[in-house]
């Protein structure tokens, strides 16, 4: 393989130069090729790189995680976490590529092709307007601060260092719901699975969000 053509260089390049902690995740190689067969990519785009070669990054102290090969402190290898293979995917839009500490997720549509964001504070898929290339090169920039300032409360750093990568914050109120600013609510880590679950109940339930609900900022304003 020519390392050349190999999209890691990229990936860590963008790690360096990121104005936070970017930590690339090791995996074991017979779950980076188990995870670059199932997605049916190569190594030269930033996707299979991280599938092949990286067990996922975690950014900015553990606050995002985007999903590659897996390993022990990123349990959740981007195929099996999809259901690569199986009858039903876990997403039906498209291929779930991140998450992060307050309950938000990531996925890849199939159309359009661009990255959506599943927000915790409305619980609509948003559409970034970035494809998977330049969404993972922008949040690895002060950008990433920006699209969540209205997620983080005083003192997350020292709470999210020490959460598990297999876990994110549940809070109460929901961040859905009208109430007090999310430092007076409480939190508490859950398994990010549960999170899941929990809010595509929600969206069946709740069948739409009220129009005066909050909208991320997208990478570029």
């Amino acid at each position: 393989m020519d390392e050349r053509d190999d999209a890691i260089v990229l990936v860590r390049e963008w790690a360096v130069a990121a104005p936070f902690d970017v930590e690339i995740l090791p995996c074991e190689p017979t779950a980076g090729r188990r995870a670059l067969e199932a997605l049916q990519v190569s190594t030269r785009s930033p996707l299979g790189a991280l599938a092949f070669h990286t067990g996922g990054l975690l950014i900015d102290h553990g606050w995002m995680r985007v999903l590659g090969g897996g390993c022990e402190l990123l349990p959740r290898a981007i195929d099996t976490w999809n259901a690569i293979g199986q009858a039903e995917h876990r997403c039906e839009e498209g291929l779930l590529v991140a998450d992060d500490a307050s309950g938000g997720f990531f996925a890849w549509f199939d159309q359009p092709r661009t990255i959506h964001y599943l927000a915790p504070d409305n619980l609509k898929w948003e559409d970034l307007g970035r494809g998977y290339t330049d969404w993972l090169a922008a949040m690895m920039t002060d950008g990433l601060t920006k699209f969540y300032a209205e997620l983080r409360w005083k003192g997350w750093p020292d709470e999210i260092r020490a959460l598990e990568g297999s876990r994110a914050m549940s809070f109460y109120p929901f961040l859905w719901s009208k109430g007090a600013p999310i430092d007076e609510r409480s939190r508490r880590p859950v398994p990010v699975e549960e999170l899941w679950s929990f809010a595509m109940h929600l969206r069946r339930e709740l069948a739409g969000v009220p129009d005066g609900a909050q909208v991320r900022i997208r990478l570029d304003e």
